[in-house]
């Protein structure tokens, strides 16, 4: 495989609306879910998941949640970035050992961290902001998905326009009030080629220390 530099994926990436009918291999899903996963997390908390969906059957149930765009029916794959607000009430010693394996966190580290993870949540909580810290945790393994698949010449789509109820109902969690949406993708080998239709000047869109007066 031809590597790319994460630079050049950052360049090059182009939202993509229709696909190949092309099936992407297993070998590549892996390894996108893995890096996918690599994604920072607050807290290591790890609080996100990935659904994905190959099934025709499901994926036109996703085109009824997006209001009939063409990527879920079009694309091989189509991902869902589950957001998992209450993970953090969970058992988390399978993450405590394995940062215990890697010489990563010590004992003493483990007990102060669980603590003080514990208390921010239980803030958040209060502040009624679990659900946004989760979803941020998805959207930036979304974006690790979308950089990884560039390089693997795959196409995605961060989709826009989709009712949550209605793909939770596809994904067979309309129950869960715990869970929340984060995102869906498209995925696969593009049908079109997109042209950059470029970014406003850094001077426009970057500041240092404070954000412009009125």
């Amino acid at each position: 495989m031809n590597t790319m530099s994460v630079a050049t994926a950052i360049r090059t990436r182009r939202t993509v609306r229709h696909y190949l009918p092309t099936e992407v291999s297993s070998a590549h899903l892996d390894m996108l879910m893995e890096l996918a996963m690599e994604a920072p997390s607050s807290w290591n908390l790890q609080d996100r998941s990935i659904v994905m969906i190959t099934d025709p059957e499901v994926r036109e149930g996703i085109t009824w949640a997006t209001g009939g765009q063409p990527q879920p029916r079009e694309a091989p794959v189509m991902l869902a970035f589950v957001a998992e607000p209450r993970a953090w009430e969970q058992d988390r010693s399978d993450i405590y050992d394995l940062a215990r394996a890697n010489q990563a966190w010590n004992d003493e580290f483990i007990t102060g961290f669980s603590a003080a993870s514990t208390l921010f949540q239980r803030d958040l909580a209060d502040r009624d902001l679990l659900r946004e810290y989760a979803v941020k945790d998805a959207m930036i393994a979304a974006t690790y998905v979308m950089l990884a698949a560039t390089e693997l010449g795959l196409a995605t789509s961060p989709m826009n326009g989709w009712d949550e109820t209605k793909v939770k109902k596809v994904l067979g969690i309309e129950h869960r009030d715990d869970l929340a949406i984060a995102l869906l993708m498209s995925l696969g080998y593009p049908a079109e080629q997109r042209r950059h239709p470029g970014r406003r000047p850094l001077a426009r869109t970057v500041f240092r220390d404070r954000y412009p007066a009125v």
